[in-house]
């Protein structure tokens, strides 16, 4: 019997182990797959050409991936067209666009599958390896496959290498909004990225129901699905949109998002390169692509919509599992009769005692207390340890993997203490406290967050667990292991994903969700007596993961610290500051910024270009002003016509710049377009903090306000014009960063800023 429980616990942790394991395939690098099968080794050939520089929109990067992304296509036989044009897309970031597209015809033309990623990186230090080379290369080596072998798909594929992407979605915003073939498309796969490793994520676009798109996923058969209605129930919930979303926003037209979110410190940065890619994420990529463009390619695209939904978490073995909505309110209700029955079988066969029963659930409430709490404030305290984290925006840090363990541990640490002291209640009587708490969680998201419904699945092993429990005094550990596995094996992933995908201020669900499934391990810890060894042991290695967290705390060449450095002239008043958004500067730019790390006392941090995360400048000193050239500004028009104030505004740099952000004083505008595109009146009223737009721009082109006011307001423009080269001008003498920083993401940076106002 003590080897048997022996091995249980430690299948029970080789189960959770797999549960991470069998989510991705392995990279072979010695693969020689044939010449009609995706092979990742070609794939990262391409994420290699294309990430040998950055190349967002208006740098000189952007040109070179043009042409290659158009030479491999053509290569490919395909006939290749570029739509070219300008576009502001629904956040008023204007900025030119290049697309590059390609059609296979299908045999019955009228219908047509869309390919999609896009090959612009993030301004203006990102290599754009992962976010989006990688998508790029899988639809490349995809295509590729597809092709050698010669099938005479059903529907028309087509291809689109979208472009300006990160500036705000504005290729595909220009691709659907202009061009022919977006009636044509009726489903769209979009591979994207937010880190450079870990699984990746299945994640739904669609204004209806989801039932007919999971029930022809699960027909195309990926052999690696990774996907659950809950993350996308939070998608929903979050400002992160990529261009499928303007697909479904403004064409009606459903898709599926493939994005992995690992590593999340490398997205947007320096460090998104060809050499810290993930090659199993790569081939994760690779292994959706292929089932589902031979599945879709011939499927009836037109038969995807649906007023219903399906519930759907993907479990080992059986990959992706689905039920309808329909069944959430009958199995919650299936579960809560067990569990009434349960415990009046319990008391009738002197199972369950009152008593008893009643404190089984103080230890729940104390795991469930003490590890939340250490959970909320895990990131606080960190970041009060180790500042220079709040310079990591992304809020995960490099050893943020080393932080998951070690408070997984810790909680499951406090779990067996605590248990422990309880041990002299029966297993049967601590299962009652714990299993309610699951049929009330299952109960709360059941009416508020359904995707997150199938929660209630391992409840079943649970309740089976207590009716065990009830009717014997030793039962075998092999079926209490048994019952436990579907907990493990659907649960276990999300004490990782959360942190992961939204950063270690999530630590919290880390610590909750480790509580949780501990509870469904009570059946087979219930055998043993070594609660407290287990709980040491915990301790020790928690203790060790902590150590090894702290000694990588710090940053090095292999884990730069983020900086920022900006150099603002404001050319009203001829006078010059270096800036930074740092929380701890570095001896790089504490140089030009001093020792004095507070908030400046001017408005210049609350009255700057826009970033992300709404970052303002944190630390400001006085420099000595440069002979720049400042941008002209000519008021070409300013008439009244039919009661309105009609304005023609032209703004020219007179230096290479890459952006021009322009504010304006709190009041209505009517009516505004920049460069003849035309802001939206949704936009116009709910600009943030003033921004009237944002102009990416590329081969320096003028900036033309046009604009309709009251007579009676009085109108000021700010204008800030930004070139991404503080540390290549001739007029400055800034080193390079050291190896141990690199550009720090979100926010303008190694950049020279000129500021000018206009009232009118």
């Amino acid at each position: 019997m003590r080897f048997s429980r022996t091995l249980c616990l430690l299948l029970a942790i080789f189960a959770a182990y797999y549960s991470f394991k069998a989510l991705m395939p392995k990279y072979d690098s010695k693969e020689t797959p044939e010449i009609g099968s995706f092979s990742t080794k070609r794939a990262l050939e391409h994420v290699k050409a294309l990430s040998l520089e950055p190349h967002a929109v208006g740098f000189k990067g952007h040109q070179r991936v043009i042409t290659y992304i158009t030479g491999e296509l053509k290569g490919l036989g395909l006939e290749v067209e570029l739509q070219d044009g300008y576009t502001a897309g629904d956040w008023g970031n204007l900025s030119r666009a290049v697309n590059i597209m390609a059609r296979i015809k299908g045999s019955q033309a009228g219908e047509a599958l869309l390919l999609l990623s896009h090959y612009d990186s993030n301004p203006h230090s990102s290599y754009g390896a992962s976010d989006a080379g990688s998508g790029v290369a899988t639809i490349l080596e995809g295509v590729r496959a597809f092709l050698a072998n010669n099938p005479k798909p059903k529907n028309d594929i087509i291809i689109l290498i979208s472009d300006a992407e990160e500036l705000g979605l504005n290729g595909a915003d220009l691709f659907v909004k202009e061009h022919p073939w977006t009636k044509d498309v009726k489903l769209v796969l979009n591979f994207e990225a937010r880190g450079s490793g870990g699984p990746s994520y299945m994640l739904i676009e669609t204004n209806r129901g989801n039932t007919r798109l999971i029930e022809e996923f699960t027909k195309a058969n990926p052999q690696y699905p990774v996907a659950n209605s809950l993350a996308y129930s939070i998608y929903k919930m979050l400002p992160n949109d990529t261009d499928l979303t303007v697909f479904r926003e403004d064409a009606d037209i459903e898709g599926f998002n493939f994005a992995f979110i690992d590593d999340h410190f490398d997205y947007h940065t320096a460090l998104d390169t060809y050499e810290r890619l993930d090659r199993n994420t790569l081939a994760h990529q690779g292994s959706y692509l292929m089932p589902l463009l031979n599945h879709f390619s011939n499927a009836d695209l037109g038969n995807l919509k649906s007023l219903n939904d399906h519930v759907y978490f993907n479990v080992p073995f059986f990959r992706l599992v689905s039920y309808p909505f329909e069944w959430i309110w009958p199995m919650f209700g299936l579960a809560v009769v067990s569990f009434i029955v349960l415990i009046l079988i319990g008391f009738k066969k002197k199972s369950l005692q009152t008593t008893q029963l009643f404190k089984g659930f103080i230890p729940v409430l104390l795991v469930l207390l003490i590890n939340g709490g250490i959970g909320y404030i895990a990131w606080p305290t960190l970041t009060k340890l180790y500042p220079a984290f709040g310079d990591m925006l992304h809020g995960f840090t490099y050893n943020g993997h080393s932080y998951i363990w070690a408070f997984s541990l810790l909680a499951l640490g406090i779990c067996f203490l605590i248990y422990n002291r309880f041990r002299s209640i029966s297993t049967a009587n601590l299962l009652v406290a714990p299993t309610l708490v699951w049929l009330l969680i299952s109960g709360l998201v059941a009416s508020k967050l359904q995707g997150a419904s199938f929660f209630v699945v391992p409840v079943f092993g649970l309740l089976v667990a207590l009716l065990v429990h009830v009717n014997q005094e030793k039962p075998s550990p092999y079926l209490l292991l048994f019952l436990a596995l579907p907990a493990l094996l659907i649960l276990t992933p999300f004490i990782k994903m959360f942190p992961v995908g939204l950063g270690l201020k999530l630590l919290i669900a880390t610590t909750v969700f480790v509580t949780l499934i501990y509870f469904f391990l009570i059946p087979l810890l219930g055998l043993t007596n070594h609660k407290m060894r287990f709980a040491v042991i915990t301790f020790l290695v928690c203790l060790m993961f902590s150590i090894g967290a702290h000694k990588n705390a710090s940053f090095s060449k292999e884990q730069p610290k983020p900086s920022s450095l900006l150099y603002v002239y404001d050319a009203d008043a001829n006078t010059a500051k270096w800036a930074s958004y740092d929380k701890v500067l570095i001896p790089w730019n504490r140089q030009f910024l001093g020792e004095n790390e507070s908030l400046p006392e001017d408005n210049l941090s609350n009255n700057t270009i826009s970033s992300k995360y709404n970052t303002g400048f944190r630390a400001v000193s006085k420099a000595e002003t440069k002979a720049l050239a400042e941008p002209e500004i000519e008021v070409v028009q300013d008439t009244i016509m039919d009661g309105l104030r009609h304005l023609n505004i032209c703004f020219t740099p007179k230096r290479n710049v890459n952006r021009l952000e322009v504010f304006t004083n709190d009041i209505d505008l009517i009516k505004a377009s920049v460069n003849k595109i035309v802001l939206s009146e949704h936009y116009l009223a709910n600009r943030r903090n003033g921004k009237l737009v944002t102009h990416y721009i590329t081969d320096n082109d003028y900036t033309e306000l046009q604009l309709l006011i009251t007579p009676n307001d009085s109108l000021e423009l700010t204008f800030f014009e930004a070139s991404n080269d503080l540390l290549e001008h001739a007029l400055f003498s800034v080193p390079d960063r050291p190896e141990n920083s690199i550009p720090m993401p979100f926010v303008l940076n190694d950049a020279i800023l000129i500021t000018k106002k206009l009232k009118l």
